[in-house]
């Protein structure tokens, strides 16, 4: 029996953009999406099954008008709640309705500063997001940011480290830009040294005066591996993929995967439609790839490392957009180098 922890749920695809590296394409909502009463029961699901905590996500969250009463019926379960949004349409008369639906914290996504950050996204977003983000911490709302690196926002992080340490920021994660989506069409140069940025957060996660970390599709096994991820106790080691083992994601028409990064219908383990959270998530042949791992799965230079069995390989999802081999790594910082 798998314990489901945690969910990502897109409820709309509706967006005041359309990011060069979008991974979902958001911009226009899709057609039949869930309505708020089928929003509501998916909520009343999530809690039957334990789910402790909701990342909800877009398209941007704010441009669907019944937010407030989905996010209210999640939260009422005693299941928190984090919201992602680009800030762009972020009005100070959301902080009484984010405070009135007992919001957990907010994360807003910026990519850089300011040249580059609009470049990806719109002339005037950069503004925005930290109008946002500083409005959030005036009204006493936890704030994280997450930024999605490149090849060439990868270059600005110092510039970034210090602009964020004018702010009261809960944390910051760092993760790899993923090569599907509107990233792929638009032929984003994902590509960057990762050895490079997590010895970026070493230099300074102990000094930050918030929590810095890396996501899980960075990685694996260096020698800084248990404090990178956000948590200094140096014990916080990525112990592989938890899509379909305590994680799902939920898009805005009701499809159920592992993880909601893993944004091909190849992932798509059922719809909320035709069966039950509950009998998706209980089916013992659902969510296989992961629940079925063994180390003889690993391909590549993952198969020859000594800690292949313990990360899995890494990210599923990045590794089925790089290269298609969702058991190796294409990328590894630390861990497949043992053996080299």
């Amino acid at each position: 029996m798998y314990n489901l922890r945690m969910c990502v749920w897109e409820i709309t695809l509706a967006c005041c953009f359309s990011c060069k590296y979008c991974g979902s394409s958001g911009g226009k909502a899709r057609e039949n999406e869930l309505t708020t009463e089928e929003c509501l029961n998916v909520a009343d699901q999530l809690h039957e099954l334990g789910c402790r905590r909701v990342s909800m996500i877009g398209g941007e969250v704010f441009m669907r008008r019944d937010w407030k009463e989905i996010v209210k019926r999640l939260t009422g379960h005693g299941i928190r709640v984090n919201i992602i949004t680009n800030g762009f349409t972020f009005k100070e008369s959301l902080i009484n309705d984010l405070k009135e639906v007992n919001i957990e914290s907010v994360s807003v996504s910026l990519d850089g500063p300011e040249e580059v950050h609009d470049k990806y996204r719109q002339e005037g977003s950069y503004d925005r997001a930290v109008r946002a983000l500083e409005a959030l911490l005036s009204a006493g709302i936890p704030v994280s940011v997450i930024s999605t690196l490149n090849s060439e926002n990868v270059g600005h992080l110092e510039e970034m480290y210090s602009l964020l340490r004018k702010y009261t920021i809960y944390a910051w994660q760092l993760q790899a830009c993923s090569p599907m989506g509107n990233a792929a069409n638009n032929g984003i140069d994902y590509k960057f040294d990762m050895m490079g940025v997590i010895d970026f957060v070493c230099r300074h996660m102990y000094e930050a005066p918030f929590a810095m970390g890396v996501a899980d599709n960075i990685g694996y096994f260096t020698e800084a591996e248990g404090s990178i991820r956000g948590n200094l106790s140096g014990r916080a080691y990525f112990k592989g993929c938890s899509a379909g083992i305590s994680s799902i994601g939920i898009d805005s028409i009701g499809n159920v995967r592992g993880c909601e990064s893993m944004y091909d219908e190849h992932f798509n383990e059922g719809n909320l439609r035709k069966e039950t959270l509950k009998e998706i998530w209980e089916d013992p042949n659902r969510f296989a790839y992961n629940r079925k791992f063994t180390k003889e799965m690993l391909t590549g230079k993952c198969a020859e490392c000594e800690l292949g069995e313990y990360c899995g390989g890494g990210c599923r999802s990045y590794n089925y957009f790089v290269h298609g081999k969702i058991y190796e790594s294409p990328f590894c910082a630390g861990g497949a180098k043992i053996s080299e």
